[in-house]
């Protein structure tokens, strides 16, 4: 049937068609910025695998096909979301910078993506509300935080020898801190903004607290006696 399509455009004088090919990694990328949006708008319950597909634009058999089943969809997703914060950190290039400056820039590039991903936000959440089943059960979310903690390492060691730090901070504490100080903020926003009336989601409250965070986070790593 092709090759006579084929040959009637040849004696028409046309090019011939190709046959049309799905595109595999556009699906899949399809697919995958799909549910990332319904998981944290849903969260893994409410969130249905049909509603995904038919938002890509695919048949559910095919989202089966790329993923295999809605709670590997889900790990995906998840390690998605880790991924570019982890990628867009090395682009950083912290260890050209001095301890102090690399320290400032990964705490303000923290609190930056946190203000423009609310997704990774929910989706995070939610995973912890489900005591974090999907995580537990990823070895490319493990591996992929371990190059920012001997990132962090380095800096630290780097620092304290120059005198800047101290010399007795534990990296994957300082990750826990920096990462709580500007996450908790986000994620409780709605009910910190109730609690002590004020919009805490508007832009000059925003500007504030990244002042406060990254001035808090470098006070805590310096070198200084404690008096």
């Amino acid at each position: 049937m092709a090759g006579q399509a084929t040959r009637l455009a040849a004696v028409k004088g046309e090019a011939p068609r190709q046959p049309r090919q799905r595109d595999s990694a556009a699906t899949r990328a399809a697919l995958l910025s799909t549910a990332i949006s319904e998981f944290a708008d849903k969260g893994f319950a409410g969130a249905r695998v049909d509603e995904i597909a038919n938002r890509a634009g695919v048949n559910k058999q095919l989202l089966y096909h790329h993923f295999g089943n809605k709670d590997d969809l889900y790990r995906v997703a998840l390690e998605t979301v880790y991924s570019e914060i982890r990628n867009k950190e090395r682009a950083l290039h912290l260890s050209d910078l001095t301890p102090l400056e690399a320290m400032r820039t990964l705490v303000g590039y923290s609190f930056d993506y946190l203000v423009d991903h609310p997704e990774f936000i929910k989706l995070v959440s939610d995973e912890n509300a489900q005591g974090a089943p999907h995580a537990a059960k990823s070895d490319e979310l493990t591996e992929m935080h371990w190059p920012l903690v001997e990132l962090l390492t380095e800096t630290l060691r780097r620092g304290a020898l120059e005198g800047t730090f101290r010399d007795d901070m534990d990296p994957i504490n300082v990750y826990i801190s920096i990462a709580g100080i500007s996450y908790f903020y986000f994620s409780n926003n709605p009910t910190l903004s109730a609690i002590f009336g004020k919009k805490l989601s508007s832009a000059e409250a925003i500007a504030l607290r990244r002042k406060h965070v990254i001035e808090f986070a470098l006070a805590a790593l310096r070198n200084q006696p404690v008096s």
